[in-house]
């Protein structure tokens, strides 16, 4: 290194230097920090991505394996609705097929 090639004539072998404290000026301890949180979300909407993605994947995955059965999706409506009572929520919202629905507006 340097610093042992200007210690040498003086019979001086440096092996290690440690820095103990730095100080730097506030401007640049905030462009760091506004770096780092840069990152960070960048990191954070990558991960977002990802999730939304993998959550897709199990969409299409399920909807397949409904679609092999009418009587899955019959039971997944019944599933949902079991959870929705059991949140003690005041109102429920009953989803109809649209083909029924246009049953009863021709009459």
């Amino acid at each position: 290194s340097s610093l042992d090639e200007a210690t040498d004539p003086w019979g001086i072998k440096v092996e290690r230097v440690e820095i103990k404290d730095v100080k730097l000026p506030q401007q640049l301890q905030r462009a760091m920090a506004a770096e780092a949180e840069a990152t960070r979300e960048a990191r954070a909407k990558v991960i977002s991505a990802e999730g939304e993605m993998n959550a897709s994947r199990a969409l299409k995955e399920a909807s397949l394996v409904i679609a092999e059965s009418p009587s899955a999706l019959q039971l997944r409506y019944l599933q949902t609705l079991s959870t929705i009572a059991a949140e003690k929520n005041s109102t429920i919202i009953f989803p109809l097929p649209m083909d029924i629905i246009s049953h009863f507006m021709k009459k």
